[in-house]
């Protein structure tokens, strides 16, 4: 499987694709089908919801929204569905206000929980000290997150809003868990970027996300590979790699065990 068919064309969401193909270190790779990523699902049609339901095998939703997110935008058509599980799992301290489908951006009328960090520094800096910020805040939604994807019953599918920070920062996680190269995870990481426009022009068609996005310009959005490399070498050196950050948070060795079974090939 290539970068090209890892992508998930839907009506409703337009930054969604399979996890599987992505090559480990050891030489194996990740499975088709047990892990996608995806941006908010509000809008997923009748044959959006059946493709997934059907040629995926869709049984857990790991929705990052915080709880602002969710009462403005919805739980979204899959929260109806009898067969699908929806794990809300926010990375924000609960008590802030509203997104963060601007990860670098910090002065948008104080809507974003890191309203109060530093933003001195370049771009890249800013947003791996954002992306610090879930592990620092919420390391139980991230174990959970990550357990989730360790389930037999079916394929999980991780999104949050623009499907590139926080689902971004969980997805690296897991694959680094699953001995994916960083490499690959980088480039996924920043695969998130062909689809931006998309990505951008969705997300201003609603009021809770448009003054965020609108607040800086396009090109300041993107996932640039940098932000990722940066943050697993902060992890390295705080905590011994991702591991030794997990195992902080109450992860076991059954716990990885499962989830390189759940993922590899």
């Amino acid at each position: 499987m290539d970068d090209a068919t890892r992508w998930i064309d839907l009506d409703g969401a337009v930054n969604v694709r399979d996890l599987g193909g992505l090559p480990t270190a050891d030489g194996r790779t990740t499975r088709r089908a047990r892990v996608l990523r995806s941006d908010n699902l509000q809008d997923l049609s009748v044959a959006d919801v059946r493709l997934l339901l059907d040629d995926y095998g869709l049984k857990n939703v790991i929705d990052l929204r915080s709880d602002a997110e969710v009462r403005l935008e919805g739980p979204g058509p899959l929260a109806r569905v009898p067969s699908v599980t929806v794990h809300q799992l926010s990375l924000f301290p609960e008590g802030g206000r509203h997104t963060d489908v601007a990860a670098d951006t910090v002065d948008v009328g104080k809507a974003l929980p890191w309203q109060e960090r530093p933003a001195d520094g370049p771009q890249p800096d800013r947003a791996t000290g954002h992306y610090l910020g879930y592990l620092n805040d919420r390391g139980d939604s991230i174990v959970a997150a990550l357990r989730v994807m360790t389930r037999t019953d079916g394929a999980s599918l991780v999104h949050c809003a623009a499907g590139k920070d926080r689902t971004g920062v969980v997805c690296a996680l897991a694959l680094d868990v699953a001995g994916v190269t960083r490499e690959a995870i980088v480039a996924d990481y920043a695969q998130t970027g062909e689809r931006l426009e998309a990505i951008l022009r969705r997300l201003r068609g609603s009021d809770t996300y448009a003054t965020d996005l609108d607040s800086r310009p396009a090109d300041s959005h993107l996932p640039h590979a940098t932000i990722m490399e940066k943050l697993f070498a902060r992890v390295d050196e705080q905590f011994g790699g991702t591991l030794g950050w997990l195992s902080g948070h109450g992860w076991t060795t059954d716990d990885t065990e499962a989830l390189r079974t759940r993922l590899l090939a």
